[in-house]
């Protein structure tokens, strides 16, 4: 069987840690991730994923994660049944993530909310593109192609 998720959005709130009764990490924190399709003359759509770290994982996230910052999310999709506080039988999906990524440069990421990333970096110069990325090629040459394949 297969069961991988790989998920890439902005936290909605800053992840807040719990232990178990056996003194395991816990974290579940949502993420905001936009639809790929937009339709004409609408707002883009998005749909918000809850995700579950546990233990290594559960620690890194609270410590380094905050609301508004862009992550990627790679995990399993789990089902739970629970009882609401009505009686109601009710079913949850939820993401638990095996690894959590910056999905953004620092420089990036401190202008959202919550963040509080310093560093030398942060207040460095910004520095100008590589020439090739404004389509200078620069020592690159083309070479013609003769329609010949060596094999």
């Amino acid at each position: 069987m297969l069961n991988v998720a790989v998920l890439m959005g902005r936290l909605v709130a800053d992840p807040e840690l719990r232990h178990t009764p056996n003194d395991v990490s816990v974290t579940s924190f949502t993420i905001a991730v936009d639809r790929s399709y937009v339709k004409s003359g609408a707002d883009r759509q998005a749909d918000f994923i809850d995700i579950v770290a546990w233990r290594g994982t559960a620690d890194f996230v609270c410590k380094y994660f905050h609301k508004g910052q862009l992550v990627a999310v790679q995990g399993s999709i789990q089902t739970r049944t629970y009882t609401d506080k009505d009686g109601n039988k009710r079913k949850a999906f939820e993401v638990v993530a095996d690894n959590v990524h910056f999905a953004e440069s620092k420089r990036d990421s401190a202008g959202t909310q919550g963040s509080n990333y310093h560093s030398k970096t942060d207040t460095a110069p910004e520095q100008p593109a590589p020439a090739y990325a404004s389509g200078d090629t620069g020592d690159f040459e083309e070479i013609p192609s003769d329609d010949d394949l060596p094999f």
